[in-house]
């Protein structure tokens, strides 16, 4: 069990409704309470702004800046970490001529690229949004399926991003009244290229997060079975890479005059679903109760934290937003053995402390965004 906290401080610069914060966390595990509106959830999306992507909530950079006549006009966060003897600073913010673009530093200097973060440090997060992830269109899950892959793979981030650039340019050439076959050609040699890898990707997760939960990496929540309901990976099932990478080239080509009606390509990794099914009865995970679907997604995440600390020597950092709401007084109390006996280093989020105070952590509360003593 860790003795000292991974995160060793904390700064905050007009970042949401906090002007400016400088905060030492006390131990692994730190809970912090108080009203709705109060400023907990911010706290921790601040600390997930500290990894790429647009955090736990997935808002635009520009609208996480502070509003009121004293702001800046930007906002920044960083971080002082230990993580298995490495310490290292990470600090993040908008870019001075653009609100939409953000800029990191590590340890003092500007990385090559954003791929050196997520070599150095990992965040998993649980917000109450993430509730309905079993119910809701297969977009948010693809989503979670991807933070999932980013955290051990970064170089998926740019695989994925590099198809949507790629798909983007094709959608708009399918819409001028006479398209380049040569430029189409091209685009989709692209978009064929980095499907097939991003989906080599999630394959690979899911393979190794189904062997970890069958291994009891989330006992004692209920083990789940993952797989990935996508035409690309059904192809590469049975099929090389290249393969299917032609077979895509050649679908996407053909599906020009119906992609060009719908605006959008008929094949890729956007056309995917995480499926989520109980392991021991097959049952969908859509069609289980509301507490028994918040067990299951914490056993993924304690799963997906067992990944990382095994693939890093280092345990990733816990984000959970009001993570005891449907959850029962058994379940509560083994998410705080999970979190206490794995060493694992978290934050957690509640109106009220009286829940927690079974769990060993350093407690906090917050109030008007300034954080003091519970």
């Amino acid at each position: 069990m860790c003795v000292a906290p991974a995160l060793r401080r904390l700064t905050l610069s007009d970042f949401r409704s906090y002007a400016a914060l400088r905060f030492t966390p006390g131990a692994p595990i730190c809970v912090f309470t108080g009203p709705n509106g109060s400023g907990k959830t911010n706290l921790l999306e601040a600390i997930s702004m500290l990894v790429p992507g647009r955090g736990l909530r997935g808002a635009k950079f520009s609208e996480l800046v502070r509003q009121g006549e004293e702001s800046s006009g930007g906002w920044a966060v960083a971080a002082t970490f230990n993580l298995a003897g490495d310490g290292f600073e990470i600090g993040t913010g908008t870019a001075e001529a653009n609100p939409e673009r953000r800029v990191f530093q590590l340890d003092g200097a500007t990385p090559r690229a954003q791929a050196e973060i997520s070599a150095r440090l990992a965040a998993v997060w649980l917000t109450p949004q993430m509730d309905r992830l079993f119910t809701d269109a297969a977009g948010g899950r693809r989503k979670f399926l991807d933070r999932l892959v980013v955290a051990l793979e970064p170089a998926h981030a740019r695989e994925v991003a590099a198809f949507e650039a790629a798909s983007a340019q094709r959608n708009r050439l399918l819409a001028e009244p006479r398209s380049d076959a040569d430029w189409l050609a091209g685009l989709e040699d692209s978009m064929a290229r980095h499907a097939v890898a991003a989906t080599a990707a999630r394959i690979v997760l899911i393979s190794r997060l189904n062997g970890a939960l069958q291994s009891g990496a989330a006992d004692p929540f209920p083990t789940v079975s993952l797989s990935l309901d996508c035409a690309i990976a059904q192809r590469l099932a049975d099929a090389p890479a290249l393969a299917v990478e032609d077979w895509l080239r050649a679908a996407l080509q053909d599906a020009r005059a119906a992609d060009a009606a719908r605006g959008a390509a008929s094949f890729g990794p956007q056309r995917a679903d995480l499926a989520i099914a109980d392991a021991a009865t097959g049952r969908a995970a859509g069609l289980s109760s509301t507490g028994q679907q918040k067990s299951m997604l914490i056993g993924i995440i304690l799963g997906h934290a067992a990944l990382i600390a095994a693939a890093r020597g280092a345990p990733p950092l816990l984000l959970l937003d009001e993570p005891l709401v449907h959850l029962d007084e058994a379940k509560r109390q083994a998410l705080f053995a999970a979190l206490t006996g794995r060493g694992l280093h978290a934050f957690l989020t509640g109106t009220d402390a009286e829940p927690f105070r079974p769990l060993a952590a350093a407690y906090y509360s917050v109030r008007d965004s300034r954080i003091g003593p519970a």
